[in-house]
């Protein structure tokens, strides 16, 4: 299993697709199949989100971190609670943003996770038309490892094949 980090400054709707490594030519009706729908699960909360692809190859995991849940006791120190709020909504709005870019790339999409931040998600991209031709659908969870991450996206897809 890999994991990679992604910071939220500079990155868009260029990001690397998830899983590497060559394909398994063996099975490749397979492969066809699951590349005409993109499944993509998102283990989140406010301060980051791990995006997981469905496919055939192992699973692997992106990390988009929310910078605001990374920095706000830093910077929280001698500022107003205003100028502090509305830095947290832009950051916040960044990170949906970007969240919102890479899910462009996929058919069916699961978020997931303890927080209401799935939902906010949710509402956003609902809310904008490009994502209208997107399934998606949210689940509560609970924290989650890797590993109970990985089995919750393939026990979702697979069970919808």
């Amino acid at each position: 299993m890999t994991d990679r980090f992604l910071s939220i400054e500079g990155c868009g709707r260029d990001i690397a697709p998830i899983g590497e490594g060559p394909s398994n030519h063996s099975s490749i009706n397979n492969i066809k199949m699951l590349t005409t729908t993109k499944n993509l699960g998102i283990w989140m909360d406010h301060s980051s989100a791990h995006l997981m692809e469905f496919t055939t190859e192992p699973i692997t995991t992106n990390i988009i971190s929310n910078p605001f849940a990374h920095r706000q006791n830093e910077h929280g120190l001698g500022k107003s609670k205003d100028g502090m709020h509305h830095k947290e909504q832009q950051q916040q709005s960044g990170y949906y943003k970007q969240l919102g870019n890479f899910i462009l790339n996929f058919e069916d999409v699961i978020l997931f996770g303890p927080t209401d931040a799935k939902v906010e998600l949710l509402n956003l991209l609902r809310a904008d038309h490009q994502f209208e031709k997107i399934k998606l659908e949210t689940k509560d969870t609970d924290k989650m490892t890797q590993n109970q991450q990985h089995a919750f996206v393939k026990n979702y897809f697979s069970n919808r094949l």
